[in-house]
């Protein structure tokens, strides 16, 4: 965590100058003593921070430091906007909602002022409301598990016996989930037609 934060404020400084621990504490939700230990261990890492004091002091990146992310047209920028503003529950019920967010915050701030302004209003002009079919299921979070550590699971289905899977990923559909079984034969399963999923402690090969 900590060092998604680091990162974030090093982003805030070289696109937006010079900052005051207040404004950096407030951006982060941190409180300000954490801001300026942050700092220090920028410092320690190399990052050329410097920190003034004084009415008109703050911190800043020193040495025209820049890391950014450029070549993007107008137009693209705004697709961009749009693109980063779109709600997707189904990042939520993969359990990785927060972690979009935090993307979402970087990939912004490593934008140039100016297209960063044009992501960003277009990102609050045009909007999208989320498909029903991503809804919050908890069996998405067990599979998204086994799908990483490449555990079996065993699937007890409305219309069948039940059966022992490979999954190897989930795809949402128009009509819901659909895990993806590498066990042969291979084939896509419709979670709307399961009902508990055990998974196992064993692994399986394969890819």
């Amino acid at each position: 965590m900590r060092a998604s934060r680091l990162l974030r404020l090093l982003l805030l400084l070289q696109n937006r100058g010079r900052l005051t621990s207040g404004e950096l504490a407030r951006e982060l939700e941190v409180a300000q003593r954490t801001i300026l230990r942050d700092v220090d261990a920028l410092t320690e890492a190399g990052l050329p921070i410097v920190v003034l004091q004084g009415n008109q002091g703050g911190i800043e990146l020193g040495f025209n430091y820049r890391t950014r992310l450029t070549g993007l047209a107008a137009d693209e920028a705004e697709a961009l906007g749009v693109m980063l503003g779109h709600p997707f529950p189904a990042l939520d019920a993969l359990g990785m909602g927060n972690s979009a967010a935090l993307a979402r915050s970087k990939l912004l701030e490593s934008l140039p002022d100016g297209v960063r302004a044009a992501a960003d209003t277009a990102r609050r002009r045009f909007r999208f409301e989320p498909p029903s079919s991503a809804k919050l299921d908890p069996r998405i979070a067990a599979l998204v598990s086994a799908i990483r550590h490449r555990k079996r699971v065993r699937i007890q289905s409305k219309s069948s016996a039940p059966q022992e899977i490979h999954p190897v990923g989930l795809t949402l559909t128009g009509e819901g989930w659909q895990v993806r079984d590498a066990c042969p034969p291979g084939r896509n399963i419709s979670l709307a037609e399961c009902e508990d999923i055990n998974i196992s402690a064993r692994t399986f090969d394969g890819s």
